[in-house]
C-alpha cells in the first residue's frame, strides 16, 4: 500500500467536515500562528480525510485546525480559491478514531534550548522583537525568558532597562 500523501486532492471546502471525536483544542495564539503559517508558507501538510461516498463528504480525520483557518480566514480562502488540500485513508470508524489520537499525540513538544538557541540566531541575524514574535508565535514575555536563558549580552543590545527606585 502505498502512502495517502502521494495522492493528494485539492477538495472545495464546502465538502469537508469535522468529525465528532477529536478532543484536540487549540489555544488563540497558536490558531493565530497557524494562519501566520499557512499565509507565509501555504499548506504544507494535507488534511487527513474519510471520504463518506453516500454523503459525497470528507470527514476529517487529522488537520481540524488547517481547514478551521482556511473557512476563517478571508485572505487564505481567497487565495486558495475555497479548496483544501486532502489525503483520504480507508478505515473503519475505530481506526479512523485511533488515527485521530495518534496524530494529536504525535505533534511533540519545543525543546527549550533549542528555541534558545533559534532566538539567539535570529537576533544574531539581525531580527528584531517583532519580527521573532510575529513569525514563530511568541509574545515579549517568552521572548525576554529565552534571551535570559541564553545569558547572551547581544540579545540584549535594543532593550532598555528602567533604574531600580530609590537606588
Amino acid at each position: 500500500m502505498k502512502s495517502p500523501v502521494y495522492n493528494v486532492q485539492a477538495v472545495p471546502v464546502s465538502k469537508v467536515r469535522a468529525n465528532a471525536y477529536n478532543p484536540n483544542s487549540v489555544a488563540p495564539p497558536e490558531m493565530k500562528l497557524l494562519e501566520t503559517s499557512i499565509w507565509e508558507d501555504g499548506y504544507t501538510m494535507p488534511v487527513v480525510c474519510y471520504y463518506l461516498p453516500d454523503e459525497d463528504v470528507y470527514e476529517i480525520v487529522d488537520g481540524f485546525h488547517r481547514y478551521t483557518v482556511l473557512l476563517t480566514s478571508k485572505r487564505i480562502r481567497e487565495r486558495e480559491g475555497g479548496m483544501l488540500p486532502v489525503v483520504v485513508i480507508d478505515k473503519d470508524i475505530s481506526a479512523r478514531m485511533a488515527s485521530t489520537i495518534r496524530h494529536n499525540r504525535a505533534r511533540g513538544t519545543h525543546s527549550i534550548e533549542l528555541m534558545t538557541n533559534i532566538v539567539a540566531e535570529l537576533v544574531q541575524a539581525g531580527m528584531g522583537d517583532a519580527w521573532i514574535m510575529k513569525h514563530i508565535g511568541m509574545d515579549s514575555d517568552e521572548l525576554l525568558r529565552l534571551k535570559q536563558i541564553s545569558g547572551l549580552a547581544a540579545l540584549f543590545k535594543d532593550r532598555e532597562f528602567s533604574k531600580a527606585l530609590g537606588v
